[in-house]
């Protein structure tokens, strides 16, 4: 145990370095990579730049180069980190995805066959496809950050795939996402209803009548003892993400037998589809809106502090997964042995508030979650909550995994845009924590309204090139 102690106090001070034992995973050396170590795509990088990327000395600053060319003006910048891993743990992706209607009612997804990648576009015109074409399938624009630990691997899959596991979710409702007059029907199958119809919101007494006729008359419906739920058309595409993201993780899970997949990664992504952006994201990066001067937060962080509760929970109905060398409930400090007997403050997980207990001999074990803010830790090991990857991670010097009480389900929130007034200097900002661990949201507002104000509101490349330079002054 003195070893664990020793690397949470490791961690607790300096933070967790990739290659770190602290972060052990199992996959062999000798299995094939799943994909080769990269840049994201749309950078355009060859061999030699990429290697030039990994410089942590110069830490080149890597933007669009002005014939690389993405939906939506998206604007990009990366620097690799200070001296924590050899290469830039973190990936990219940003794709306009075409996914192609059902040929017929049985037939099922085909990664092959239900998406394609379109040629980018320098801004939003042309971003539509032409009506043949839409009237075959739907297409949604897709930005993605991936934050990587404890090596490349994870957020290189994921940076390759995920999209792909969203697009055989929207194909699988692709015809009642396009058939947005009615509502989603219950079952697949029944007769559809339109949206503005109140039918299936019965009272119990017009259920047990029938809901219309007299009893046992040839009109009367089938009886209903319940009221059915309207379920919006959006509520399906968040299932859809949410589905993605369980599949992309299990999917990872499935190939670390046969490739070597390195470490773990937070997933942040954007899906702008049918004039909705929804913002999904697992893991502790961040995005909001900057909109006529105001920032509108769409994300959550997903930290051992902000779970808490949920990890406590878990290690108190299943406490197995704590290998008896944790304590899910949470002290002020660590309990020393001469505390026995006597009583301190305390935390368990249905409590936000704090008590008195009586020390016992199980709570000289190390804490479940250990430290505060960003040096906060599960099991003196990972300071991220969910994500994607991390099923070989274990606690330093032990055979307790740490994937149990990491979690790849997102959050997801939904901006409508046409409910809202933009201007040209309305901006989504996605960023990692390492921008949000040393700007505040009304810094990043402040850089980007100074910046744009001085650009051509009509310049397709304002505030690719330079902003992103700005920003990286302001971190140093």
């Amino acid at each position: 145990m003195f070893t664990r102690v020793k690397s949470a106090v490791v961690n607790f001070m300096g933070g967790i370095m990739a290659g770190n034992s602290a972060l052990e995973h199992a996959n062999g050396s000798d299995l094939p990579v799943r994909f080769p170590y990269t840049r994201p795509d749309f950078l355009g990088l060859s061999h030699d730049e990429i290697e030039c990327s990994a410089d942590h000395i110069a830490r080149p600053i890597l933007i669009l180069k002005e014939t690389q060319r993405l939906p939506w003006s998206t604007g990009y910048a990366e620097v690799i980190n200070a001296g924590k891993s050899t290469h830039n743990e973190d990936q990219a992706s940003c794709e306009v995805v075409f996914v192609k209607k059902k040929s017929g009612v049985q037939s099922t997804p085909n990664k092959n066959s239900s998406s394609k990648r379109r040629s980018s576009q320098p801004n939003a015109e042309g971003l539509q496809l032409k009506d043949n074409q839409e009237v075959d399938g739907i297409t949604f624009h897709y930005w993605a950050l991936f934050d990587g630990h404890a090596g490349a691997g994870a957020a290189v899959v994921a940076s390759k795939l995920l999209h792909h596991h969203i697009s055989e979710q929207i194909h699988d409702i692709i015809d009642i996402l396009k058939n947005s007059a009615v509502l989603p029907p219950t079952c697949l199958g029944e007769e559809p209803e339109s949206t503005s119809s109140n039918s299936r919101t019965l009272t119990r007494a017009a259920s047990l009548r029938g809901a219309g006729g007299a009893p046992a008359s040839p009109s009367t419906p089938t009886t209903r003892f319940f009221t059915e739920k309207k379920i919006p058309h959006e509520c399906l595409v968040i299932g859809a993400l949410e589905n993605a993201f369980k599949e992309m993780d299990l999917r990872i899970e499935r190939e670390r037998s046969t490739y070597s997949i390195s470490g773990g990664c937070t997933a942040l992504i954007v899906v702008f589809l049918l004039g909705k952006l929804y913002v999904t994201n697992a893991g502790d990066s961040r995005a909001i809106i900057i909109r006529n001067g105001e920032i509108i937060p769409m994300s959550s962080e997903f930290t051992p502090e902000s779970e808490r509760q949920r990890l406590q929970y878990l290690a108190y109905l299943q406490p197995h997964l704590l290998g008896n060398e944790f304590t899910h409930l949470e002290f002020p400090r660590r309990v020393q042995r001469k505390e026995v007997g006597k009583m301190m403050l305390y935390r368990d997980f249905n409590m936000t508030g704090w008590a008195y207990k009586t020390i016992e001999e199980d709570d000289l074990k190390f804490p479940l979650i250990y430290g505060e803010g960003k040096k906060a830790r599960v099991m003196a090991t990972i300071g991220v909550t969910r994500g994607l990857g991390d099923h070989d991670l274990k606690v330093h010097d032990s055979n307790i995994y740490i994937k149990p009480f990491l979690s790849s389900v997102p959050e997801v929130r939904v901006y409508d845009l046409v409910q809202h007034e933009h201007s040209a200097d309305d901006v989504l900002v996605l960023a990692t924590d390492g921008l949000w661990d040393v700007l505040f949201n009304e810094e990043v507002l402040e850089a980007v309204t100074s910046f744009l104000a001085n650009c051509d509101p009509d310049d397709p490349h304002r505030g690719i090139a330079s902003f992103p330079k700005d920003i990286k002054q302001l971190c140093n």
